[in-house]
């Protein structure tokens, strides 16, 4: 009676069965999606290949032609230094570093460029949507653009100062907040070596104005003061050939690129006359001719009997004269006896207590 009521038992091995018939259906629907899907995934696993292939080949294509390129202008450089009028118009350490500093910022735009493209293009390949990829790397560009402007400005003002060729290495620049030579030219700053020999280092963004004394030419300047009673004509006349002998002599006939010239006469004082003296010479040269066309001017001068004038002394204001009533005391209300004060400071007599 009770094994009537009972359920029927499960056969032996049904579970078994039914868990076999459960991985054959899963093995056969994961086959038949694999199946249905392999020509999707080979296509663009080769099509990645093939992206990545052509991007490194690409960037390696371009920058070693860059390099090439940058080598070649160093070479021409070099070459044409080596002759009379190049080593005059060129400067080879200015041309390589130069030519450097462009050809790393072309190698550098040129890799950002192929392989973000080719990063793109793997993406799209793999059904990402780049919508959200693309707001967020414009959201985090510009944060890092606000938190790194300075960086920023810096480096876009080193590529145009560069590209422009305002100055470079060894060249005497004005830059405002220093003055020297161009030791290196940076993307970021500049290095200054100062007239004392400190070692400047400019941020690119900082320089507002840049004043070059080494392009094209210079003008050195000289001032002659002579007395007024000497002879005006007799010192043009020395001072001229003194120019013209110094203009045929070892190095500078190289560094006076024009005669020099006799202005004329630019103040005029009872003790004294003022004569201008100006030449051309070439760039950052100017200082050096000045020392040496003062020296010739001062013996020929010398040689010839005029009397230069003595330098007049600064301005001094005179001492005002002593003011008398200084050592005057100012008056007091004490020392008359019939004022207020005096009578106030007078003493009580005491009271007569005899009475």
């Amino acid at each position: 009676m009770f094994w009537s009521a009972s359920p029927a038992a499960t056969p032996p091995g049904a579970h078994r069965r039914a868990s076999l018939d459960d991985a054959t259906e899963k093995a056969t629907n994961a086959a038949g999606w694999v199946e249905e899907n392999w020509a999707t995934w080979l296509t663009s696993a080769l099509q990645i290949a093939l992206i990545i292939i052509i991007a490194v080949i690409l960037r390696h294509v371009i920058r070693r032609t860059i390099t090439k390129l940058i080598e070649r202008m160093n070479r021409t450089a070099t070459a044409a230094q080596g002759t009379a009028l190049g080593g005059l118009l060129v400067n080879a350490e200015r041309r390589r570093q130069r030519s450097e500093a462009i050809g790393s910022v072309l190698r550098s735009v040129a890799s950002f460029v192929i392989m973000g493209t080719a990063a793109l293009t793997v993406l799209s390949v793999l059904k990402i949507n780049l919508a959200p990829l693309l707001a967020s790397a414009g959201v985090a560009g510009v944060a890092i653009g606000f938190g790194a402007r300075n960086l920023v400005t810096d480096f876009l003002s080193g590529v145009f100062m560069i590209l422009e060729d305002q100055y470079g290495v060894g060249d005497e620049i004005d830059a405002g907040v220093a003055t020297g030579t161009v030791v290196e030219v940076g993307l970021r700053v500049t290095k200054l070596r100062g007239p004392n020999g400190a070692i400047w280092y400019i941020r690119n963004g900082e320089v507002k104005r840049i004043g070059n004394l080494s392009q094209g030419w210079s003008t050195a300047t000289v001032d002659v003061m002579i007395a007024p009673d000497q002879d005006l004509d007799r010192a043009r006349e020395i001072i001229t050939a003194t120019g013209e002998e110094m203009s045929k002599a070892e190095p500078w006939n190289e560094q006076l690129w024009e005669a020099v010239e006799v202005l004329g006469l630019s103040e005029v004082h009872l003790d004294s006359v003022t004569i201008s003296v100006s030449a051309k010479t070439m760039p950052g040269k100017a200082p050096g001719i000045e020392r040496e066309l003062r020296w010739r001017i001062k013996k020929a001068l010398d040689t010839e009997g005029i009397t230069l004038a003595p330098r007049p002394l600064p301005d001094t204001p005179e001492d005002p004269a002593p003011d008398p009533s200084a050592a005057v005391a100012a008056p007091s209300a004490l020392a008359s006896p019939t004022s207020p004060q005096s009578l106030a400071t007078t003493p009580i007599p005491p009271p007569n207590l005899g009475k």
